[in-house]
């Protein structure tokens, strides 16, 4: 695994390099969901809903064994990693030292910069708990920088306006077709406009709802109800969506929950423990998921 090189630490409340975040608005959009390629259905909102069949909880075992098993996954993962992108694009997986993941830079206004202390605390979380071996701190990546091709898991958030370039879209596409994963989680403020580049990145692909039995809600930590709710913005009730790719989840977005304020140090938004700890084990979960799946 490539280890991040860029040990400059991002403060609260620091800037962009292009300056101050502009176009930051509330999204209040309800876009309408459609047809999974998997089999759907609908929830009690009525929005369409991805179905999958629920894990056997005996299926996970002892922690250590879980622990284990984990490892051996994420070292699959990048041996997977390194087929698939050999097929695809030119791929030099991150080979077998720490595994970081990558914030996704972008244009628009936007502060793609946000909670710079939550990937530090999530990589710790993922070292500490699942025996994965993890960097320190994440890197910083654009799309359609050449570096993306060495990072599997991308991550992306902040609270205003999103916008690619269209060979960013290009490049973006092409990596999470050949086997990459993005996590876009709203900061509150970026829904409307994430929405629509996912709308022009995937315009042969919906956006789904992903129900409360879906695995990534499974393990290893379980969360029958679906993603927690860290923060309250609208005070609506969380949500998750997917985009999916031959079965498998390509891009989520986690909405109404904030999850990166949970991952933030204690003493930046005052979240009590539980909250923290809830909003971790879902960062956690992802992750996971993300590996499993490319080798399952």
């Amino acid at each position: 695994m490539r280890v991040s090189r860029d040990r400059t630490r991002m403060h609260r409340g620091s800037r962009s390099p292009s300056g101050t975040p502009e176009g930051v608005r509330v999204s209040r959009d309800r876009t309408r969901m459609r047809r999974a390629p998997a089999a759907s259905g609908k929830n009690s909102r009525g929005n369409r809903t991805a179905t999958h069949p629920r894990r056997d909880a005996s299926s996970t075992g002892s922690r250590r064994k879980r622990n284990i098993t984990l490892c051996q996954a994420y070292y699959a993962f990048c041996l997977l990693w390194a087929v698939l992108g050999a097929s695809a694009v030119p791929v030099h997986a991150q080979g077998a030292g720490p595994v970081t993941i990558a914030r996704l830079r972008y244009d628009g206004g936007g502060d793609w910069y946000a909670n710079p202390s939550s990937l530090p605390n999530l990589l710790a979380a993922l070292r500490e708990r699942t025996g994965i071996p993890t960097a320190d701190r994440e890197v910083s990546v654009r799309p359609a920088d050449p570096t993306l091709r060495d990072y599997p898991f991308l991550y992306m958030t902040g609270h205003g306006n999103v916008r690619f370039t269209d060979e960013e879209r290009r490049a973006l596409r092409r990596h999470l077709l050949g086997g990459g994963f993005l996590h876009a989680d709203d900061n509150y403020g970026m829904d409307r406009s994430f929405r629509r580049e996912m709308g022009r990145l995937f315009p042969d692909r919906e956006l789904v709802e992903l129900p409360p039995d879906h695995p990534v809600f499974r393990a290893p930590y379980e969360f029958a109800a679906g993603p927690p709710k860290i923060h309250e913005h609208d005070g609506a009730p969380p949500q998750a969506f997917g985009i999916f790719h031959r079965g498998r989840l390509v891009v989520i977005y986690t909405y109404e929950t904030d999850l990166g304020d949970g991952w933030e140090d204690p003493d930046v938004h005052d979240d009590p423990p539980e909250l923290r700890e809830k909003a971790l084990r879902m960062g956690v979960n992802i992750f996971v998921f993300a590996m499993s799946q490319a080798v399952s």
